[in-house]
């Protein structure tokens, strides 16, 4: 996937730097650990509004910290006279959390990941959507018009989808990763010079993967198996992170990374020497979405949003501009041709089909987080 490919974007706001710009902000509540911040309008739990006519001016979205950027909230108010504001995640568990425990009561638009649209579902916490009131579902590309995790997408509005794979030095590595086997045929070379993600699902799957699996496999002794592998590769990880290995990649500490594409994406712009691979045995292949919780205080404002982001012009925009690929079929045809032809965006159907989705798996994610606190705290 060459890098002559990418189209560049601005550069975002690392968390660090995000803290200093507003460091006089409260962020109670919050978790800092993300996929990346941009400085959009992010405040702490919200207050109820004092009235109606005073909320159905004010639009509260609980999203992942690196989906808005101010040009877009003001984007947004101009044309709907609807002030949003964004508070931030760092994982859908910790979404789900804030909502079940009553602190999320005030949001009316959330960004949930397609597996925690079927949970949520299933815990009845999700509105039904009312199609008679959303303009432009029916541009989304045909994958992505009746998902498994949301059949009709009768609850989520797809908004952005990717990969999970490796980013690497190319330069600095004699030889290219092309499969997850690669970090153990590669241990010694790679020690405490990698990272993997902070994600059971994602690490456990990928192993899975490698190991001819599912990557929501259900079966104990497969995923003790991957468990097992981990064990191995443990001593050389330099941490389990979602975020940080960032600025490690960008100077250098770090040989190799496991990340989210957008993330690689936007971090190649910024170094040429670094590269993105989707292993060829499989990988996940995630969606996140726009939902309106049942406790929504401001549903009007919710479908402005959703209608809103399903301008193709809009969703384009956040394409380049944020660097996440768009399921707006209409929206990919307005990218530049560079932006359609990045694979690290965009990658060919024949390396997609070997991607699944992350599925719940009811009780059985006991099981992956027995095994993920032991590697973990060993």
């Amino acid at each position: 996937m060459p890098p002559t490919d990418r189209y560049t974007f601005p550069r975002r706001l690392r968390r660090r730097q995000f803290l200093q710009v507003a460091a006089s902000a409260t962020l109670s509540s919050i978790a800092l650990e993300g996929c990346g911040w941009t400085l959009a309008e992010v405040r702490p739990k919200p207050r109820s509004p004092d009235s109606a006519k005073a909320a159905s001016k004010q639009l509260y979205i609980y999203t992942w910290s690196s989906y808005t950027d101010q040009p877009l909230l003001e984007r947004f108010a101009k044309e709907t006279g609807i002030k949003a504001i964004a508070d931030v995640f760092d994982s859908n568990e910790a979404m789900l959390a804030r909502l079940q425990a009553g602190g999320g009561g005030a949001y009316s638009i959330i960004y949930p990941s397609d597996y925690m649209v079927d949970k949520m579902v299933e815990l009845n916490l999700l509105t039904p959507l009312d199609f008679s009131r959303i303009t432009g579902i029916n541009q989304l590309l045909p994958r992505f018009q009746n998902p498994a995790y949301d059949p009709g997408n009768r609850h989520s509005v797809p908004l952005s989808w990717g990969t999970t794979g490796l980013i690497y030095n190319t330069k600095k590595l004699k030889q290219a990763p092309e499969d997850w086997d690669y970090l153990w045929q590669h241990q010694q070379e790679l020690s405490q010079r990698m990272t993997l993600l902070s994600d059971v699902r994602e690490v456990m799957g990928a192993v899975l993967k490698m190991l001819g699996y599912s990557y929501n496999s259900t079966n104990v002794q497969q995923v003790q198996q991957a468990y097992e592998k981990l064990v191995e590769l443990k001593p050389s990880v330099a941490s389990f992170t979602t975020d940080a290995w960032r600025d490690q990649m960008l100077s250098g500490d770090l040989l190799l990374a496991m990340c989210y594409s957008s993330d690689a994406n936007e971090v190649i712009g910024e170094n040429e020497d670094l590269q993105y691979v989707l292993p060829k045995s499989g990988s996940s292949f995630w969606m996140d979405t726009l939902a309106i919780p049942k406790t929504a205080s401001n549903i009007e404002g919710a479908y402005d949003w959703i209608n809103f982001m399903l301008q193709p012009d809009v969703a384009a925009q956040i394409c380049e501009r944020l660097s996440f690929a768009t399921p707006n079929k209409v929206a990919f045809n307005k990218l530049s041709s560079k932006v359609q032809s990045n694979q690290n965006l965009f990658p060919p159907e024949s390396e997609l089909k070997l991607c699944e989705g992350i599925a719940p798996v009811g009780d059985f994610s006991e099981v992956y987080d027995n095994y993920w606190t032991k590697l973990t705290s060993a």
